[in-house]
């Protein structure tokens, strides 16, 4: 049985609005025609695209962590001097 929607699925967006190197929204993670045809989707197609952001979204955060587990760990604002 299909559900039903009483309510529309919000926008993700939250106003950076500015495309990554992959052609994606720096702020919601949407793609240009994801942006751009929002309002024709059905809710059922909007839930798509909230659920592929967030995936999107893990994949950068994934690979900050990476990047930032490959470089020396360097702290700037500990009291204590370095030895090395």
């Amino acid at each position: 049985m299909e559900q039903l929607d009483f309510f529309t699925v919000p926008s993700p967006c939250v106003g950076v609005c500015q495309a990554n190197n992959r052609g994606y929204c720096k702020g919601c993670f949407r793609s240009r025609d994801e942006r751009f045809h929002w309002q024709n989707l059905t809710n059922e197609q909007k839930r798509n695209v909230i659920r592929l952001c967030r995936q999107r979204y893990q994949r950068v955060l994934k690979a900050r962590q990476q990047q930032d587990a490959g470089q020396p760990v360097q702290d700037h604002d500990s009291p204590q001097q370095d030895l090395f």
